[in-house]
């Protein structure tokens, strides 16, 4: 099992990476993070850097 550090304004979230459904822009400068089973999480960044987290993970 792979987990990654997502960030987020109100805490931090390891998440575990092929748990990741989707990602979606949210507002602010910040990414929603489809999980398999479970509620969204807002995290920081762009798309393209939640993505670059989860595949360098």
């Amino acid at each position: 099992m792979k987990f990654i550090k997502l960030e987020s304004r109100g805490g931090n979230y390891l998440v575990v990476a092929s748990n990741v459904a989707w990602l979606r822009s949210a507002e602010n400068g910040q990414t929603s993070v489809g999980i398999v089973g479970g509620q969204p999480l807002l995290v920081t960044g762009s798309i393209e850097e939640v993505a670059q987290r989860i595949l360098e993970g």
